[in-house]
């Protein structure tokens, strides 16, 4: 079975700029700490290609990808083009990379649908740009890159996908895609009343989708009952020829841009379940803005799909990753605890299961047995 983990230089020199979310080191430290553990021998890391316009244009419009390259060479848009395309905005500026960059993040995941023709689990922490519309940028977003992988399994012969979403925003990109698509399932969980305020637990696009917005100090019990309760049953049922998994790092309690409270074990262990139901397995990044928090799940997400036993302290080459990380701009990194240095794994953040999520659980399995 495929067992590879996709990653790239590019994100280590490059930053949506010193203001932005994005200007913290994600990918790279990913990459640096699954080194120092051991967990990256060489013949597992491929380096990501850069997905050429022609691949991106399966999905994307072509004068859009124009644009976005014209952006990249020139450094910057017209009026007109930021209007009609959202570049050059507080959210999506224009950087050095920033066709590269998410190029990269794409062409990775398009490549993973080759390599899990004959099953397997591939690892692609810069995708999961799951905000991403056809014809413009949204939400940090220039491409999407789930939606380009389901166009690419689908030219590889598989037909029905299972996109499941655990990011703290909700992955409206990939529902404008494909929420209309029966053989399509998209399984969502993100915070309530929190950007791009889609995601209803009403909604349910051609039947496929399902929404489980979460209220605010949801904590690791609410996303284990989200999990058994939803997303396991729902991707068993639909018995996909493929799973993609979103696993954004934003919705643990130390992300700065969001107020759920979950530990990273509550990523690990819905990780670990699909990993052990899915005949082809792509696990994507996404959003996580806090560089301890997310280099630690990252690369705990790693460790869970190669069957790795994360040790109580890190070693020191280890250590010395997450001590080397900085965090300017944000009081998050004045002072970090020092287990943000020592260890991967949180402190479960245990409780009962919320009466918001258990009744909106029930409304879900309440749809499901109706539609049987």
């Amino acid at each position: 079975m495929t067992l590879r983990f996709i990653g790239s230089e590019i994100y280590r020199g490059s930053s949506y700029g010193p203001n932005h979310p994005l200007r913290v080191p994600r990918v790279s430290t990913v990459i640096d700490l699954s080194r120092a553990m051991g967990w990256l021998p060489p013949d597992v890391y491929i380096p990501s290609p850069r997905a050429k316009p022609a691949s991106l244009a399966t999905w994307h419009d072509p004068d859009y990808l124009a644009v976005l390259q014209r952006a990249e060479r020139d450094g910057h848009v017209t009026e007109a083009e930021r209007a009609r395309h959202a570049l050059g905005t507080l959210s999506n500026p224009i950087y050095p990379e920033v066709f590269r960059r998410p190029a990269t993040a794409a062409g990775g995941s398009i490549m993973a649908t080759g390599l899990l023709r004959d099953g397997g689990v591939v690892y692609n922490p810069g995708g999961g740009t799951h905000h991403g519309l056809p014809d413009r940028a949204n939400g940090f977003c220039y491409l999407n890159d789930p939606c380009l992988a389901i166009v690419a399994f689908r030219r590889w012969g598989f037909r029905r996908i299972a996109y499941v979403d655990i990011d703290a925003h909700h992955c409206d990109g990939v529902v404008h895609g494909f929420g209309d698509d029966p053989d399509v399932l998209i399984v969502s969980t993100h915070e309530e009343r929190r950007w791009p305020f889609t995601g209803a637990v009403e909604d349910r696009g051609a039947g496929n989708v399902w929404n489980l917005p979460l209220p605010r100090g949801a904590r690791d019990g609410d996303m284990a009952a989200a999990r058994d309760k939803l997303i396991l049953p729902l991707v068993e049922g639909f018995r996909a020829d493929a799973v993609i998994l979103q696993c954004g790092a934003d919705a643990v309690a130390e992300d700065p841009l969001s107020r759920l409270a979950l530990s990273n074990n509550a990523h690990w262990a819905i990780v670990a379940a699909l990993r052990d139901l899915s005949p082809r397995l792509l696990v994507l990044g996404g959003g996580g803005y806090n560089p301890w928090s997310v280099g630690r799940l990252w690369t705990g997400v790693w460790a869970t799909l190669s069957r790795q036993e994360i040790p109580a302290r890190l070693p020191e080459a280890a250590e010395n990753v997450l001590r080397g990380l900085e965090f300017t701009g944000n009081r998050l990194g004045k002072n970090p605890p020092d287990h943000w240095f020592t260890t991967l794994r949180d402190s479960p953040r245990n409780g009962p299961v919320s009466e918001v999520v258990a009744a909106r659980l029930r409304q879900l399995a309440d749809r499901a047995r109706a539609s049987v």
